[in-house]
């Protein structure tokens, strides 16, 4: 069995998100960590653990991110991490699905996201590398994170969808 880790310095946890239902919001989380235990290089049947810190949330907007990480949107203080654990990692077509149990504010629910390989390379120390594109979708208010204010015109301020947009280059340990 191979172990593979996260390496941070060349990967990015990111997100998108609807914004007065006109624009897009983008963020990241800047502290997280994770593992990647398979039995082979197809990646077939890994198993996946992951954790951000919320309060690395990075919108490039203080104010916001001191928002975001209050008790109104992900209450940072009594729930500090967002985890996922996966449950299958299954070939499909040119990439993975990869479905798993996603935690949010205490609350967990399955979720199934899009992963693409471009194989294993060496890095510069002569270990094993990887790396995954990984796309998928949430919906804010299945997981507590139900702040909005409503518009005069009609919609809200924050969307419910969020697109994860998730870019990871894995060390073999």
């Amino acid at each position: 069995m191979a172990t593979w880790t996260i390496d941070q310095a060349h990967s990015q946890i990111g997100f998108k998100i609807k914004h007065l239902m006109v624009s897009t919001v983008r963020g990241s989380f800047t502290d997280f960590s994770g593992t990647v235990e398979t039995e082979s290089d197809s990646f077939e049947n890994a198993k996946v653990s992951f954790v951000a810190q919320v309060k690395s949330i990075n919108t490039q907007n203080e104010m916001r991110d001191g928002h975001l990480t209050s008790a109104e949107l992900f209450d940072a203080e009594k729930y500090p991490t967002i985890s996922f654990k996966s449950t299958s990692f299954v070939k499909n077509g040119d990439g993975y699905d990869v479905t798993g149990d996603f935690t949010m504010k205490d609350v967990t629910k399955s979720i199934t996201l899009n992963a693409i390989t471009e194989g294993i390379g060496t890095g510069m120390d002569g270990k094993s590398v990887t790396g995954f594109d990984i796309t998928g979708k949430i919906n804010r208010d299945d997981f507590g994170l139900t702040y909005n204010i409503a518009l005069e015109t009609g919609g809200v301020v924050i969307g419910n969808e969020v697109t994860l947009d998730i870019h990871v280059e894995l060390v073999e340990a």
